[in-house]
């Protein structure tokens, strides 16, 4: 994990002087009493992004250009933690503080982000918390990234970003296969990267069937086949869960079988739903992420409908926002 750190952009700080190294990076050297002022540095909240041990340097700094990129929209304030493995006898904390500035819908409309990324062998980890809440920004609400742990009781020791955090995301394609279900303090805050990635997938089917009286999407309903191709399997599964919770609302049995299979032998990025009816209503749904387009086939009564439509998934910073805001 020094490796994440020292490729992470910035320049490195005393930990004790974080605060008043951020105000000089927005001094201007032309006039020792000008800097940029509060409203261009106005943030709207805290993002700690937690980089776990699997984390590689260009992992990390893929990461850190996404909450960037996140923050053009978003102006925040983003605490980077980077846990060491293996400290090798290090016992203090190092830091690193990063700004930039960008453009908005005009010229006039000028915003900035600040990062500090800390450095922390976990013998240091009881003195994290108070110091990552000198790095925030007071009074604005709290968002919790946990990227690439590998071992949900060990992040389960960060109480209070769990506890504190508006939401607390991760994607479940990097990450233990317990997340969902491990007993978080807050469960209700937990989002999923990989269920906002689907956000257009959720938006297309969902504005498809809605077409569809409830009672007569459920007739003869007895079962769901969610099946994938390539890395899409937690989408996927994600799918499935959205898909569980929206047909048992529109009255479907307790007993409707759901199942998830892989498309082994189909090459490129596919996923697809097939209803499964005991009558003659059907519906599919197959998209071809690769190809950014997909067709639903449908019958709940009359002429068979068949319709092309365009798909794709949201991008990283995107889907950031999807998981952190809805």
């Amino acid at each position: 994990m020094p490796a994440v750190f020292n490729a992470l952009p910035g320049i490195e700080v005393p930990v004790g002087s974080i605060s008043k190294s951020l105000a000089q990076i927005w001094a201007d050297p032309s006039s020792p009493d000008a800097s940029v002022s509060d409203d261009v540095k106005a943030t709207q909240l805290n993002l700690v992004l937690h980089l776990g041990f699997a984390t590689t340097p260009d992992d990390g700094c893929t990461q850190f250009q996404t909450a960037l990129r996140f923050a053009h929209r978003y102006p925040c304030r983003v605490v980077v933690l980077c846990p060491l493995a293996n400290d090798g006898g290090v016992t203090e904390l190092r830091a690193k503080v990063y700004g930039e500035c960008f453009l908005g819908k005009s010229k006039g409309d000028t915003r900035c982000v600040e990062f500090v990324a800390l450095s922390y062998p976990l013998s240091a980890r009881r003195y994290l918390e108070n110091q990552v809440s000198v790095c925030l920004s007071t009074d604005l609400p709290l968002y919790y990234w946990a990227h690439r742990f590998s071992l949900s009781s060990r992040l389960a020791d960060y109480q209070y970003l769990l506890r504190s955090s508006k939401r607390v995301i991760f994607d479940t394609a990097i990450v233990p296969g317990d997340a969902l279900t491990h007993p978080w303090p807050r469960p209700e805050a937990v989002r999923d990267l990989a269920n906002a990635r689907l956000l257009p997938v959720r938006q297309s089917i969902g504005q498809f069937l809605a077409g569809v009286a409830p009672a007569r999407l459920v007739e003869g309903l007895v079962g769901v086949n969610v099946t994938y191709s390539g890395r899409q399997a937690p989408e996927a599964h994600a799918l499935r869960r959205w898909l569980t919770g929206r047909l048992l609302e529109c009255g479907a049995s307790p007993d409707l079988r759901f199942l998830v299979n892989e498309r082994a032998s189909e090459p490129g990025s596919t996923l697809a739903v097939t209803f499964v009816y005991t009558g003659t209503h059907q519906f599919q749904w197959q998209g071809d992420f690769q190809a950014g387009h997909a067709s639903f086939e449908a019958n709940f009564g009359g002429a068979t409908i068949r319709l092309p439509t365009a798909i794709s998934l949201l991008s990283p910073e995107a889907a950031l926002g999807e998981a952190l805001f809805f």
